[in-house]
């Protein structure tokens, strides 16, 4: 299995998720007024277990691992709070952030599970915010391969593609992008060997280097996961390209289950 949990966790109603949520949101507004705003993540985790468990809950665990798989790739997430088949993640920052919800998002569709919450101890009152989602396992899977920019510039393309496309039929689309980012990078040698600082110049004036991946000596590739506003990010990967002694930069960029593969050839002088 490419996704493993040691926890089967059962796909809750939104009335059922409501009722376990009631109960618990109670335990954490209580674990603010005992605990004040500025204790870390670690202290809210271990109190609201307790209180949990005092209360009669089923089933309390934290920091339940996942284990995502692909060959030899494997990485491991924790996730902090499954109450009652109800997933929780615990957040001590000033206010939610769009990556709070990316990281949730990316462990639901791990799990697949349709809803959680994001729950934040830093603000005056405890703040909640429930996450769903309709896609389902399968329609994660149900992606198209736009290749029609796609040049195999160097003898590595083809191996960079393929084993891009083997990652997303293993796991299906929509998770974190940094997630394929490293298994792309393990599986094609390793950081020390994709991960290079490459120097910029401008009129033959050094400017610094830049962290790229590079899968040739002469071609980098970039991951993103963007619906809007491919070319402004295009014209901007050509302006950095344009900057390197690299000849192609291969952009790869999740579009929803469209995957959009392009490959960006520096200008001719």
């Amino acid at each position: 299995m490419p996704i493993h949990c040691p926890v089967t966790i059962k796909h809750l109603s939104p009335a059922e998720f409501e009722e376990v949520d009631y109960r618990l949101m109670g335990h954490a507004y209580s674990s603010q007024n005992d605990l004040g705003r500025l204790c870390d993540e670690c202290a809210y985790h271990a109190d609201l277990r307790a209180r949990l468990m005092t209360d009669g809950f089923q089933s309390v665990l934290t920091e339940v691992p996942i284990t995502v798989t692909h060959r030899d790739f494997s990485k491991k997430y924790f996730l902090d709070l499954i109450v009652d088949d109800a997933l929780y993640e615990l957040k001590t920052d000033a206010h939610f952030a769009s990556e709070h919800e990316a990281q949730l998002f990316n462990y639901m569709f791990l799990l697949g599970v349709p809803r959680a919450k994001l729950l934040n101890f830093r603000p005056p009152k405890v703040q909640g915010k429930i996450i769903a989602t309709g896609l389902t396992n399968a329609t994660r899977r149900r992606f198209h391969f736009a290749v029609d920019r796609w040049k195999e510039f160097t003898p590595a393309c083809g191996p960079l593609r393929q084993t891009f496309e083997e990652l997303l039929k293993d796991w299906g689309a929509f998770l974190e992008v940094g997630l394929y980012e490293e298994a792309l990078i393990h599986l094609l040698g390793g950081q020390a060997k994709i991960e290079q600082r490459i120097g910029l110049y401008r009129n033959n004036i050094a400017l610094g280097t830049h962290r790229m991946f590079t899968h040739w000596k002469s071609a980098a590739f970039r991951l993103t996961a963007i619906a809007g506003g491919q070319e402004h990010v295009e014209s901007h990967l050509r302006r950095l390209l344009a900057l390197t002694n690299l000849d192609a930069i291969q952009w790869i960029n999740l579009n929803h289950t469209q995957i959009e593969f392009t490959t960006i050839v520096r200008k001719a002088e």
